[in-house]
């Protein structure tokens, strides 16, 4: 469904907007995205200012702050092996944080509210590439059930307001996302920074090889940070549904492709050596992204390019205070 009121979300660059998360991964590629387009009156709050899990705080925010647009990208997120040693933190803050947000902006008169989720909301093997209707077909990946079944409360919540009170709030499910403020922790980052961070290492001691695990022949999806807050943009101004949507690149890489390009990027002229007695994963994960991409948003952002810019940004943010 296009949004009757396609457009308006431009018609006024300095209508207030809260950012939530704004210093993540996501939160911090929205509020770019927001300020090249001239938006000029964002609201945005550190965690020490506003603790989103406390109601009557979020709530004293709403009414004192009247933002006119809300853009929903705080949450607790982490690996598996957070996910496996934090379940309770990962299921209640992020019930806490979304129920808080969501509710104090229906009952302040936000005009518009993007709810933003995860690919793990998807049942571990659900079709391929995965459409918006596999959502609670089958079971979910065990490891990370308690984030996904927090963020499959929030597309409902928002449903749920859009169906009893005709309130416009929306859903997003990002893919795999990288670039410019990702975690690059050693054990708790995702494949494609781990990947960055291991080559650049092996790079400056002059290893001669770098051990990967699995067989390298996994499919994974990736779309730059930068394209999804363009895609987050394009929601708020042109998407009106009870659907959530899928934002993905469309486009599939092994992991094997993958480990070789970012030896390229990053320089490294040793050998690749996969370690086939560690576990490949899911075979393929794949997001349907076609109701998105037929409203006329599509990424414009290559993974080459997009690993140059995250290389770059890793180089200057963080192999620098090493």
């Amino acid at each position: 469904m296009v949004d009757t009121n396609a457009g308006s979300f431009f018609s006024d660059k300095s209508a207030k907007i809260f950012v939530a998360g704004h210093r993540g991964l996501v939160g911090s590629a929205i509020v770019r995205k927001l300020q090249s387009f001239g938006f000029s009156n964002l609201v945005l709050r550190t965690h020490s200012e506003l603790d989103l899990t406390v109601q009557s705080a979020v709530d004293a925010f709403f009414t004192s702050e009247k933002p006119k647009f809300v853009i929903l990208a705080a949450a607790k997120v982490g690996g598996i092996h957070a996910n496996n040693t934090y379940p309770a933190d990962f299921i209640a803050i992020n019930l806490q944080i979304q129920t808080n947000v969501i509710h104090s902006s229906f009952t302040h008169g936000v005009e518009k509210l993007l709810f933003l989720g995860s690919s793990c909301i998807y049942p571990k093997f659900a079709p391929q590439p995965i459409p918006e209707s596999a959502l609670l077909t089958g079971p979910l990946e065990p490891t990370n059930e308690w984030y996904a079944i927090a963020k499959i409360a929030g597309i409902k919540i928002c449903q749920a307001y859009r169906i009893q009170h005709n309130w416009n709030a929306i859903s997003g499910m990002p893919t795999n996302l990288y670039g410019p403020n990702d975690n690059f922790h050693p054990e708790n980052s995702h494949v494609l920074p781990a990947l960055i961070r291991r080559f650049h290492e092996a790079k400056v001691s002059k290893d001669k090889e770098v051990v990967v695990w699995g067989s390298g022949s996994p499919l994974r999806e990736f779309l730059h940070v930068d394209d999804l807050a363009d895609a987050v943009v394009f929601m708020m101004d042109k998407y009106s549904g009870l659907s959530h949507l899928n934002v993905g690149s469309g486009k599939e890489v092994t992991i094997k492709e993958l480990a070789e390009l970012v030896k390229e990027v990053v320089g490294f002229e040793g050998e690749l050596v996969w370690d086939k007695t560690k576990p490949d994963g899911t075979p393929r994960k794949l997001m349907d992204s076609s109701m998105l991409m037929e409203l006329g948003w599509e990424p414009k952002i290559s993974l080459k390019d997009g690993l140059v810019d995250a290389y770059k940004w890793y180089l200057e943010n963080y192999a620098a205070k090493q």
